[in-house]
């Protein structure tokens, strides 16, 4: 497993659709749903498959081998 990168957030919390396009595993939020179909979706170590999902400071969001924190 890589290390975990940090996501830092200026807002309260994001959608799980924001945090992939702010990542760069998505470019557009019309890609955000096949993304999380085709992909294993982790937020604090549960499944995680709807696009609203709200991310907060402090969650753990894990996408196949990679690991991201909230911040």
């Amino acid at each position: 497993m890589d290390a975990i990168k940090d996501i830092k957030i200026d807002d309260e919390f994001i959608t799980l659709s924001q945090f992939l396009k702010i990542t760069d595993l998505i470019n557009s939020g019309g890609e955000a749903k096949s993304f999380i179909y085709f992909n294993n979706i982790y937020v604090n170590d549960e499944y995680e498959d709807r696009r609203g999902k709200k991310l907060y400071k402090g969650d753990v969001v894990k996408i196949n081998n990679e690991v991201f924190k909230i911040c």
